[in-house]
């Protein structure tokens, strides 16, 4: 039976991250990703500018060249993809993961297509996967999407954008541009805090010049065919409405941590157990890396604080081996 040192389940780039790690360190290891390369970024709208800057993206110190200072989408795919050939990862790409169990301090990670054995596991799942639902009539309609790629499907449409954070702002403004006629809904008081800084003032200006309606303090009550019902400080209003885009925010999947026996804090923060000087969960041999360790907390962690993760688990398995052989 083929045991491996570690599996890591997540192709991002914090699992390819762990994937370099593990190799330069002689480690017998195996990424598994359920989509393509980098599945999450590759699932981002097509025109999304980061807001970090390239070297702050970059892994194991390897040169990120972007054309601008802050890159774009495709200039990303293209570095963790050329990271991923050039160096010959082991990575299982469009398999998913579906069962993870533990006996007599071995793995048996079971996917779609195979089953695999290991000592140690990382889960670099992320969070782009399972939407925040808003939990409304109507959601389940084809009108509705959690999830935008590009403007011009939305041109000459009548368009409800839900949120306050970047994801929904950028929508919103492209959107506009593309000759949407735009509705933004935030259930908070304002813009978003941490909405990137060169955008902010331009949501700001299109909300106060008209451009873009905005909504303040406000609910989605029911989505309609034809039509959406918000609540807001003045009652009940009825918008003539095509498309609803809800970019609410998106959580890690507690399920499959709570089965896998990781213990996350009783608050709505849903913290997984974990040691931050090791990065290991109250599973021995079981490992978090990158924004999974948020729980709902998804802003706390992203490419440019979580790449080290990387180097701190694979050094903490690599002790734990040595003192294995020594023993």
């Amino acid at each position: 039976m083929n045991i491996f040192d570690l599996v890591i389940i997540g192709g991002g780039p914090i699992g390819i991250a762990c994937g370099l790690e593990a190799q330069k360190n002689g480690l017998n290891y195996l990424i598994i990703e359920k989509g393509p390369i980098v599945n999450s970024l590759f699932n981002y709208p097509s025109n999304m500018q980061f807001f970090s800057s390239s070297e702050k993206l970059e892994i194991d110190e390897i040169p990120f060249i972007s054309i601008e200072a802050k890159p774009k989408r495709d200039e990303a795919l293209e570095y963790y993809r050329r990271i991923v050939t050039s160096n010959k990862l082991n990575i299982h790409l469009f398999e998913k993961v579906d069962h993870v169990t533990k006996s007599e301090n071995i793995f048996t990670v079971i996917s779609d297509k195979t089953t695999y054995n290991a000592v140690n596991i990382v889960l670099a799942t992320g969070f782009y996967d399972l939407p925040k639902m808003l939990n409304v009539p109507g959601e389940e309609l084809t009108k509705v999407s959690h999830y935008y790629d590009n403007p011009h499907y939305y041109a000459n449409q009548k368009l409800a954008v839900i949120g306050a954070s970047n994801s929904a702002i950028d929508a919103a403004l492209e959107c506009y541009r593309k000759g949407s006629e735009v509705s933004l809904i935030i259930r908070g008081s304002e813009v978003g805090s941490r909405v990137k800084y060169w955008v902010r003032p331009d949501i700001i200006n299109r909300i106060e010049e008209g451009s873009i309606k905005a909504y303040f303090n406000t609910q989605v009550k029911e989505i309609r065919e034809d039509n959406i019902q918000i609540h807001t400080p003045d009652g009940e209003i009825t918008l003539e409405n095509d498309f609803v885009l809800a970019l609410t925010g998106y959580r890690p999947n507690f399920d499959f941590l709570e089965n896998l026996g990781v213990e996350l804090s009783s608050d709505e923060k849903r913290l997984p157990n974990y040691n931050p000087d090791s990065m290991e969960s109250n599973i021995s041999g079981l490992y978090l890396a990158g924004v999974i360790c948020g729980g709902m907390e998804t802003h706390k962690w992203f490419i440019e604080n979580s790449r080290i993760h990387a180097k701190i688990i694979v050094n903490h398995i690599l002790k734990a081996f040595s003192e294995e052989k020594s023993s």
